[in-house]
């Protein structure tokens, strides 16, 4: 309850601030979290910054944190047990020193705590017994120095005074923490030879401790001179790290009497457990020796007493001072006290990205402390508050060419040899969309044959973004536009994760040879981030249309008749043939044939002209009726081919001309032929009587008009259909050639075609066909009469 008390009464906080330092003073012992002060409110710190600054404590010299911050209310707190003994042993002062360290911006406070003394120790004597021995000589009044009591408290809680048992012989004498048993009375050996004393010494504190020793006087014959040391203080220096048997120092007493009365043995007083394990001494020669490894940054010097005693037992003491000096054996420590890790890559130059504490144990010059950072890095360090430094970037980062970092900071003290350590910081830098995907090429071209299935692949476009995840993820997708009046998306789709490009209808050739599209790649960043291609689609020709053939014309059942010469000398042109083929290139190469002739070498057709002449001259052996079959062929693979019929009548008259009906081929009947039959007869009259009409005008004005029969349609020569055009040696007519057609469309008797030609090799534009009415009665059955034509 009384150490309760006592804790209460101490548990007063005294604050102050000077040059910069904020003060606290409290008694050891204090529990873990008790509260010292509110830090906040005496740095004037706003409260609700302190998380976010993340505020902490931090130690100047030692890993170990003596108290901490409440960060929820500004309170600083105890973190761990603190004996003032253990830590500062002695000293009338004892100092703790911490700092306060607060973040963006930096900012440091020093925190002095000064740790009160509490009555935790009771004085304690080195040993249990005591023991004197002294002559029944001794005079009355003789004075003989007890070993001190040790309390490891301080001031007023240290030793204060000393009380002796009541008895006949000795009193106490005792000043400050030194106390002699003074003889009263003489000592008669005769009478008693050994006397028990109870000394008990007491310290100040409140409630007041206590320790006792029992002192065991002898009584002996006469010893009168007590040893004397040659020094009153003994004073040496021991570089820390020494040796063990490195000798520190060497006290010497001498004793005036003589035998074992002179023989003098040294042995320390009162030492701590520490000491008495790093130092020892010689008792017979005085040397005082380094049993254990000595370290400055722990003790910077000792104070040993040490006793002379005779043989006798008169003793006296001395005290020894070792100072410790400081040797370079400690290399600076780097630590890493906050770091801001990942960074983005657009974080500007001069930021401020981690903060480095730098501490060297040692002293002096060995404290000093040069800190580098290597090369080669965007980053460097800027002193800041004490030993702290800021890490802050030198330049732009680039996350594509560099995404982690590791940066060795190396710290080198100024000592003799110097020592340095190291410390590697890693740190990653944060991605942000700031490249677009960039396609491997400028401009991509698909090949594709037209007729295509839809869902063909065409082509792949790839795209690549150098940034991370998201960020670097492409997606494809076709850019709104149009082909031929149709949406590009109608023609054309776009796997938007791989970029393949598919077909999604069957493309026509002949309607377009080529178009042009645009792929967009988009990034999945925020916001995203694009780029465009274009690409040149070109459908290829297939040999997918056969050759259309104009001339003669193909439809239905009709058919057209050349009227050839007698006379026709060889090469004289009889007819062309006239075809196109929607198709290009080589696949609307046309060529032509003669795949069945009724005299096979009688005609010849132009390989690529189309154009049919004689081979030899007519002769009268050769058949009046010529058929052919003209074969047109492309040169596409698998070549396509059409056919057409041509009947060629060998004449000079219409006299000569069998009946029409005969030349044509021996198809299956049509009604048709006979309803034509019937309206050629209706009409016979009515043409008889326009005959006569054109006949008498020609003859007014004797002008020679050719031969037109009823019904008669004319084809002019130069008709092409129109989306073809006429191409020179595809097959078209030739535009040096003019030919005139007269004939009845949709009848198996078709008239006569009248061939007129602009080229020497023709026959003459000028002939021909006389036929008298009995003829055309017999070849048409009319037995009207008609006059000669």
């Amino acid at each position: 309850m009384n150490i309760f008390l006592s804790l209460i009464c101490f548990s007063f906080f005294l604050l102050f601030v000077a040059h910069g330092e904020q003060s606290y003073s409290f008694p050891e012992e204090m529990k873990r979290g008790s509260v010292i002060g509110n830090i906040a409110k005496d740095l004037r710190l706003e409260i609700g910054a302190l998380s976010t600054r993340r505020a902490r404590i931090e130690t100047e010299e030692s890993d170990k944190r003596f108290c901490d911050i409440n960060v929820r209310n500004g309170e600083l707190i105890v973190a761990e047990r603190i004996d003032r003994e253990g830590l500062c042993g002695k000293k009338v002062s004892c100092i703790l020193r911490q700092e306060l360290v607060l973040e963006d911006p930096l900012e440091l406070h020093r925190i002095i705590l000064h740790i009160q003394d509490i009555n935790d120790n009771s004085p304690v004597f080195k040993d249990v017994n005591i023991g004197l021995e002294i002559r029944e000589s001794a005079d009355r009044g003789a004075r003989f120095v007890i070993e001190e009591a040790h309390d490891a408290d301080v001031g007023q809680n240290s030793v204060q005074q000393y009380s002796l048992e009541k008895n006949e012989n000795f009193i106490l004498a005792a000043t400050g923490n030194t106390a002699e048993l003074v003889l009263d009375k003489e000592l008669d050996r005769e009478k008693q030879k050994e006397i028990n004393l109870l000394l008990t010494a007491l310290d100040g504190g409140s409630p007041q401790r206590s320790g006792t020793v029992v002192i065991h006087v002898a009584v002996l014959d006469a010893n009168d001179n007590s040893p004397v040391f040659s020094q009153a203080v003994y004073k040496a220096s021991l570089p820390e790290n020494s040796p063990v048997g490195t000798v520190v120092v060497t006290v010497s007493a001498t004793d005036a009497d003589e035998g074992v009365n002179g023989d003098v043995t040294y042995d320390f007083g009162h030492l701590t457990d520490e000491m008495m394990e790093i130092f020892n001494i010689d008792n017979k020669r005085g040397e005082i020796r380094v049993t254990a490894a000595v370290d400055y940054e722990a003790t910077t010097s000792y104070e040993i007493r040490v006793k002379a005693k005779d043989g006798l037992g008169l003793s006296s003491y001395t005290d020894v001072i070792i100072s410790i000096t400081d040797v370079n054996d400690n290399a600076p420590v780097v630590s890493l006290k906050s770091l801001t890790s990942p960074i983005p890559e657009d974080t500007p130059a001069g930021t401020e990205v981690g903060i480095i504490n730098i501490q060297d144990r040692d002293s002096g010059n060995n404290r000093q402390v040069r800190c580098s950072i290597q090369q080669n890095v965007p980053f460097k360090l800027v002193p800041s508050i004490k030993n702290y430094y800021s890490l802050v970037t030198t330049g732009q980062l680039d996350r594509e060419q560099v995404s982690d970092y590791n940066i060795t900071i190396i710290a080198t003290d100024e000592g003799s040899p110097p020592l340095s350590s190291s410390k590697t910081v890693q740190l990653s830098v944060a991605d942000i969309n700031d490249n677009p995907p960039v396609f491997e090429e400028q401009s991509y071209s698909a090949y594709v044959s037209e007729n295509n299935k839809p869902g063909s692949t065409l082509c792949s476009v790839t795209a690549r973004d150098p940034d991370w995840r998201q960020n670097g993820t492409v997606i494809y997708s076709l850019l709104p536009g149009e082909v031929n009046g149709a949406s590009v998306s109608s023609y054309l789709s776009v796997n938007g994760d791989t970029g393949v490009i598919h077909a999604v209808r069957s493309f026509d050739y002949e309607q377009f040879r080529s178009f042009k599209v645009h792929v967009m790649a988009r990034d999945n960043g925020s916001p995203p981030l694009s780029s465009n291609v274009t690409v040149s689609v070109f459908i290829s020709d297939v040999n997918d249309n056969s050759p259309q053939i104009l001339y003669p014309a193909p439809e239905g059942n009709s058919f057209m008749t050349e009227l050839v010469p007698k006379s026709a000398q060889r090469g004289s042109l009889v007819s062309k043939v006239i075809a196109v083929d929607a198709d290009s290139g080589q696949n609307a190469w046309l060529s032509y044939h003669i795949i069945k002739a009724s005299d096979p070498g009688l005609f010849t057709i132009g390989l690529y002209s189309g154009e049919i002449r004689t081979q030899r001259d007519i002769s009268e052996s050769d058949s009046m009726k010529q058929n052919l079959i003209v074969a047109v062929k492309d040169n596409g693979q698998p070549s396509l081919s059409a056919t057409c019929a041509i009947y060629l009548l060998i004449s000079d008259n219409l006299a000569e001309v069998p009946e029409l009906k005969d030349i044509s081929y021996d198809d299956k009947n049509s009604k048709l032929t006979s309803y034509l039959i019937i309206a050629l007869v209706s009409v016979s009259t009515f043409f008889l009587t326009f005959i006569i009409i054109i006949l008498g005008v020609r003859f007014c004005c004797r002008t020679k008009p050719r031969l037109l029969f009823d019904g008669a349609v004319a084809i002019p020569g130069a008709y092409l259909p129109p989306n073809y055009s006429d191409v020179d040696g595809t097959g078209t007519l030739r535009s040096t050639y003019n030919y005139d057609a007269y004939l009845t469309t949709g009848s198996r008797t078709s008239d006569f075609k009248f061939v007129s030609s602009y080229n020497d090799n023709t026959l003459p534009a000028d002939q021909t066909l006389k036929k008298s009415p009995t003829e055309f009665n017999d070849v048409f059955g009319i037995c009207d009469d008609s006059t000669e034509v």
